[in-house]
């Protein structure tokens, strides 16, 4: 299973706000097979059992925000790639409440 967090900063917008550009990005992949997504306040979540899909997910969404007229995208892109077992993103979030007290 593979679980990618990107975050996408489009610079040199009109405005200081980007939620437009978020969502239009976040909308490009809504469609894609085999990837499931969670968003938060500082990026989304991507989710696979293969990279091709996490990969073909980020170039959608850099290339969304290009074609809204943004030259310039900064995307930062965490990847964690693990063989052992399957857990999804929410098995992870529960594994973590399970260790707070």
């Amino acid at each position: 299973m593979i679980q990618a967090e990107i975050s996408i900063y489009p610079i040199a917008t009109r405005t200081t706000s980007v939620s437009f550009y978020i969502a239009k990005a976040i909308e490009s992949i809504k469609d894609i097979e085999n990837l499931r997504y969670s968003i938060n306040s500082m990026g989304t979540v991507l989710e696979s059992v293969d990279i091709d899909t996490i990969n073909r997910a980020v170039k959608n969404m850099t290339e969304t925000v290009h074609n809204l007229g943004v030259s310039r995208v900064e995307v930062i892109i965490k990847i964690d790639s693990r063989r052992d077992k399957q857990v999804k993103m929410e098995e992870k979030i529960e594994s973590i409440k399970k260790q707070m007290s």
